[in-house]
């Protein structure tokens, strides 16, 4: 960890430093003293995302004339710093994209290589998310991760209440029985992240709403429940978790809140720090609440991805990353440290499901085999620039500058006039 930490600040401090030249994939590939290619690697929170640790240990394993460099990035401003590094030719050699909506971006300006021939050459079938890179038949990355949303909760929080099938309706009444205290003392009934999808792709996925659309009375319901809810002081106020950059690990981990909607991602990072001695709350997986019962678990997700810079300094080698971080090798990797892997096999769900510490109970079964996973939005040319409506949108109703029912209204408006 600490080799890759302090490169990725080095390699962090040069890039602040430095105005990168413009160009093609043609230069030189850079080497370390000892005579190994860099391969420079964008990626968030280093520190604190333990497949990135993973991935590039075991591909410097199997590749030791490469000497893998991170490019690291708060998480929170990880996609604005991506989009300026690429608008000012920034030679980074691989991109992580981070969700499908700046891959659209980055991917419909021409600014990543195409990948399409190599993805021909795959077995596609054993790759989950592949086809949400699908841009008009091009491939402009490869998946390394399947998420998809679950609750996580901490058991001694909610006590014995049977989480396996919870409506919306029944996870806000919990959350409000299990709030206590107050001030620094204060323990929420739950945590619900500032980003929107937490509300808006939730009422998408269950609904059936289509987030490019332009019409956006679906999400009505749950905003009117998640205002309710901090209403109530049983969520910590959006306000002030967006302020203060609040962390969701660092209330559900300090056991500041007794549920989290959330990514199956935040799996590895718990395992890794509970066996690390950085908190010790017993906490397990369920399904996502939904709005009836009985229908199977609706939740949403997103492929992660790696792409191939069309400026990269190194593309052969950034080529050789790509397609082996998204195959079984990768994959493996990834599946021992508690990440669910785009390529999946049973070897590599075996790997998965044999984590030390890996909740294996009846109810986090259910939550990890949803019915349906919808894309956490859409890909499409029209992606990024909706995007930016529904979050400015979703800031307003939030904050509460706007009523839920004229936020939604200019979200219509908006999608219609500025869009199209």
């Amino acid at each position: 960890m600490k080799r890759h930490l302090m490169k990725g600040i080095a390699v962090s401090a040069a890039l602040l430093m430095v105005t990168t030249a413009c160009g093609g994939g043609s230069d030189e590939p850079a080497k370390t003293a000892d005579g190994k290619e860099i391969l420079t690697v964008s990626i968030w929170n280093y520190a604190q995302t333990p497949e990135f640790k993973a991935l590039f240990d075991a591909f410097e394993a199997d590749n030791p004339t490469i000497d893998i460099q991170p490019v690291d990035i708060l998480a929170d401003d990880y996609s604005d710093k991506v989009t300026t590094m690429l608008a000012g030719g920034d030679k980074t050699d691989v991109l992580t994209m981070k969700n499908v909506t700046d891959y659209a971006r980055y991917g419909t300006r021409g600014q990543l290589t195409d990948l399409t021939g190599t993805v021909n050459g795959l077995p596609k079938e054993s790759y989950l998310g592949l086809d949400a890179l699908d841009l008009e038949g091009r491939y402009y990355a490869l998946p390394y991760r399947q998420d998809f949303w679950v609750l996580y909760y901490n058991k001694k929080l909610v006590g014995d209440t049977d989480m396996s099938n919870l409506t919306w309706a029944e996870y806000a009444a919990l959350a409000k029985s299990k709030t206590t205290g107050d001030g620094a003392a204060k323990v929420y009934g739950s945590y619900q992240h500032v980003w929107r999808s937490v509300v808006q792709a939730v009422a998408a996925a269950q609904t059936g709403g289509d987030q490019l659309g332009g019409d956006y009375a679906w999400m009505t319901d749950q905003y009117t429940m998640t205002l309710d809810l901090e209403a109530a002081g049983a969520i910590m106020p959006w306000g002030t978790a967006n302020s203060q950059k609040v962390t969701y690990d660092s209330q559900f981990s300090t056991g500041k809140a007794a549920m989290l909607p959330m990514g199956a991602w935040y799996s590895a990072r718990l395992l890794a720090d509970k066996a690390a001695g950085k908190h010790d709350v017993d906490w397990g997986v369920a399904p996502l609440p939904q709005t009836t019962k009985g229908a199977g678990t609706k939740t949403f997700g997103s492929p992660t991805a790696f792409a191939v810079n069309k400026n990269a300094r190194n593309s052969a080698a950034a080529t050789t990353f790509v397609t082996w971080a998204s195959g079984e090798k990768g994959a493996t990797a990834v599946a021992r440290i508690g990440i669910y892997p785009s390529f999946t096999n049973d070897a590599v769900l075996a790997a998965y499901a044999g984590v030390a510490g890996m909740p294996t109970d009846e109810v986090a079964k259910k939550a990890f085999a949803p019915a349906s996973v919808m894309l956490e939005m859409p890909v499409s040319d029209k992606s990024s620039d909706v995007d930016t409506v529904l979050k400015e949108e979703h800031e307003l109703i939030m904050s509460g500058e706007k009523s839920v029912a004229d936020g939604i209204k200019e979200m219509n408006d908006r999608v219609k006039n500025e869009v199209g």
